[in-house]
């Protein structure tokens, strides 16, 4: 479950990269960098923080050959998607739920402490799209109001509580999961967003 999650998660940050690569209309090498670093950035970043080296996918190149598939799949059916904004922050949000869940799990294996945990797979799900954005020359949403390293750490305060609970761990990543993507579409839909210190 755990690997299937990771793989799912891949393949959805790298449609995710492709297409707003696609909106920043860049070449076939700069589409295929940007689904790479969106779907490895922050799993990289947060195997070098607890020091597993080399990090995951390096290791395994399922991952590799996944993104590399996933961004072939999105540039040839990219005419037949006919919302890309709609698509991308679909993609986003499927992808912030998969890897939140894989993230805490690392921190568990590693023996951390559940907050750190939460903060690592928090992590996971958010830089990955923080470089895409910076290397896009956009403000990373998660440096913004909407709601979204917030529905991060929810699905991992979910995640802790219910593994309190005789649940099947299997059921316990895709609930804490769902909590994180449905957080997330319900703050969009309903224009939910943190204070902001500016005026309108």
């Amino acid at each position: 479950m755990f690997y299937t999650i990771d793989i799912l998660g891949t393949i959805a940050f790298a449609i995710s990269g492709v297409l707003i690569a696609i909106n920043k209309k860049m070449d076939l090498f700069g589409i295929l960098i940007i689904a790479f670093v969106t779907a490895v950035g922050g799993g990289t970043l947060r195997d070098l923080l607890i020091g597993e080296t080399p990090v995951s996918w390096m290791k395994d190149m399922t991952f590799t050959y996944t993104i590399i598939a996933s961004a072939i799949f999105a540039i040839i059916f990219r005419s037949k998607i006919n919302y890309l904004r709609t698509s991308l922050f679909l993609f986003d949000t499927i992808g912030i739920g998969l890897y939140t869940v894989v993230g805490i799990d690392k921190g568990i294996n590693a023996g951390l402490h559940p907050i750190i945990c939460i903060a690592l797979g928090t992590m996971t799900a958010s830089f990955g799209g923080v470089i895409r954005d910076i290397l896009c020359n956009e403000i990373p949403v998660i440096f913004r109001k909407e709601i979204y390293a917030t529905a991060c750490i929810l699905g991992g305060i979910t995640y802790f509580l219910l593994s309190e609970l005789p649940i099947e761990n299997n059921w316990v990543f895709i609930i804490a999961g769902i909590v994180v993507i449905l957080t997330r579409l319900l703050a969009v839909k309903f224009k939910i967003a943190l204070p902001t210190i500016y005026k309108s």
